[in-house]
């Protein structure tokens, strides 16, 4: 049975309001019965029954229970940043991934999840505040998600009011990978303040070479005003060093330590732990290069853009921000292929940190009582449409990411979920999984019950993405893609429409925008009401 969206009450977080009760349809009532009744059946002195409504009014509060259940479920959030779904339990061939294969064996894999923008912040914006862009107006960067909305009940911060010890490891809420700068973190959030990679973002030698770039910057008078202005090394890094001298190694230690520390500890953790891999820059220790020969590596089948769509609605080219890194148009095969290599020799080591994480949680003695999530932040173009390096679109490569979770006396352990999801779904997803409450400004919907029973909650999925002045809303269905383009009027400046029964070819979706075709028409109509349903056109100024 499908389940519409529905509208928040409010932008704001609200828990359960004193002197209330839900009924079982979720309506709001309050007790219509006296006082004095209530008081002449207890046989109680007005003191005594004032101190007794009291207490009783205490306990019957949801949010009172600062307390957790005694059969609370503990949370590990793994998420790796650009992470697409190219791993072996993906059927990739190619990857090596085997620690998230072997948990993908005993979680439920989704193979249609999506982003609600393909971008590392309004992405994990969204999915941390349970809100829509187009609810908060974050599309881009340097906006943390309380200047907007100050009293916001994040993700974390709900487990927290609840009992949770709260804790992030990594990259949870937004910094910027190449210079870990600028970070967008929500202290509100976490029990303790989060805990950044300690080592360098690149390995000594480069590291070196960063550090003479940056004063050569500065002997010219350069000023550093946004984190991306600082001088980077080189695209990658393949150092001779061990795991934990790059920093998601050393993020891995760091929660080894954490988990060993909880030995014994009853009290419920939400634990979320941030990898900056596989984003640029792509580095690895070497080991995990040698697991690949980029000589057999193939490039991309379709590197051009779709048939019949403006050039602006992709980014073209090779990420340049590197010292030395050349233009697309001065690369070839072999540079590609080491470009291709770089990114999987990321996936391991990525998948390497996740198979200790998952080793000291079964030493911390929780594994049996916690909740397991292993995701991207969003997909990556890897070559595909010539676009390398690069996200920020609204097409499925972009869009649609990896995701497992594993719930203990979970039904579908191992199976896999073609089921439409968001990542907005994440939020009340989690609050069902931990028997929490869900807070009311939520605009995803849980898909929980995927766990046990192969039934969809929702008939789309909806994007968003801001490019060059347009906002492109994107709605996929299990049949279609279409695209909506406005400008800062509201004015419609260029559809586009994808049709999924034919895109059937790994490496080739989306090459065709089909919106003229006449027998589309009534397939276009219906696709533009429900978008606008779910995500509502409307002129505003864009937070970037």
């Amino acid at each position: 049975m499908l389940v519409s969206e529905g509208k928040p009450t409010s932008a704001t977080s609200i828990e359960a309001q004193p002197g209330t009760q839900n009924s079982p349809s979720g309506t709001k009532m309050k007790s219509t019965r006296p006082a004095t009744l209530l008081r002449s059946s207890f046989c109680l002195p007005p003191s005594a029954f004032a101190t007794f409504l009291l207490l009783l009014s205490f306990c019957l509060h949801p949010s009172a229970f600062a307390a957790p259940s005694a059969f609370a479920q503990n949370v590990l959030w793994v998420m790796a940043d650009d992470l697409r779904p190219q791993l072996g339990c993906y059927g990739d061939e190619v990857v090596i991934s085997p620690h998230i294969d072997q948990f993908a064996q005993r979680a439920l894999r989704f193979d249609h999840a999506y982003v609600q923008s393909a971008v590392c912040s309004p992405s994990r914006n969204s999915m941390l505040s349970g809100l829509r862009p187009n609810t908060t107006g974050l599309r881009g960067f340097g906006t943390k998600v309380r200047d907007v909305i100050p009293d916001i009940v994040t993700l974390p911060q709900h487990f927290k009011n609840h009992g949770y010890e709260t804790r992030a490891f990594g990259k949870i809420f937004h910094i910027y990978d190449e210079s870990m700068l600028g970070d967008e973190d929500d202290a509100q959030s976490w029990s303790e303040p989060t805990r950044w990679p300690e080592v360098p973002v690149w390995g000594p030698e480069q590291n070196a070479l960063r550090d003479r770039l940056i004063a050569g910057a500065k002997k010219t008078g350069k000023e550093f005003k946004h984190p991306h202005d600082w001088p980077r090394a080189e695209t990658w890094d393949d150092s001779d060093i061990p795991d934990d001298q790059m920093q998601d190694g050393d993020t891995t230690a760091a929660v080894e330590k954490y988990l060993d520390s909880r030995q014994g500890d009853q009290t419920p953790f939400f634990l979320a732990v941030g990898f900056l891999r596989p984003h640029l820059p792509f580095n690895a220790p070497q080991k995990y290069w040698d697991l690949y020969d980029p000589t057999t590596l193939r490039l991309p089948a379709f590197r051009q853009l779709p048939r019949n769509v403006p050039a602006w609605v992709v980014n073209r080219g090779i990420v340049k921000n590197y010292h030395n890194m050349p233009s697309l148009e001065e690369t070839d095969s072999a540079f590609l292929q080491r470009y291709l290599q770089a990114y999987l020799a990321c996936i391991s080591y990525v998948d390497a940190c996740f198979g200790r994480l998952m080793e000291a949680l079964e030493k911390s003695g929780h594994a049996e009582n916690t909740i397991v999530v292993f995701m991207g932040d969003h997909g990556y173009q890897m070559g595909e449409y010539d676009s390398w390096g690069h996200k920020h679109s609204n097409f499925e490569i972009s869009t649609r990411a990896p995701l497992l979770i594993s719930s203990p006396r979970m039904a579908r352990a191992g199976a896999s979920s073609n089921a439409l999801v968001e990542f907005l779904d994440l939020y009340p997803t989690l609050c069902d999984l931990a028997h929490l409450p869900k807070p009311e400004h939520l605009e995803g919907i849980s898909f929980s019950d995927l766990l046990n029973d192969d039934t969809s909650v929702r008939d789309a999925a909806c994007s968003e993405m801001k490019r060059q002045g347009r906002l492109g809303r994107s709605i996929r269905t299990a049949e279609f893609r279409y695209t909506e383009w406005r400008d800062p009027k509201n004015n419609i400046v260029a559809r586009e429409l994808y049709d999924h029964r034919n895109d059937t070819t790994p490496g080739q979706l989306e090459m065709e925008n089909i919106i003229s075709d006449p027998k589309m028409t009534h397939v276009v109509s219906h696709l533009s009401q429900r978008l606008n349903q779910l995500v509502p056109a409307k002129t505003e100024k864009l937070h970037e």
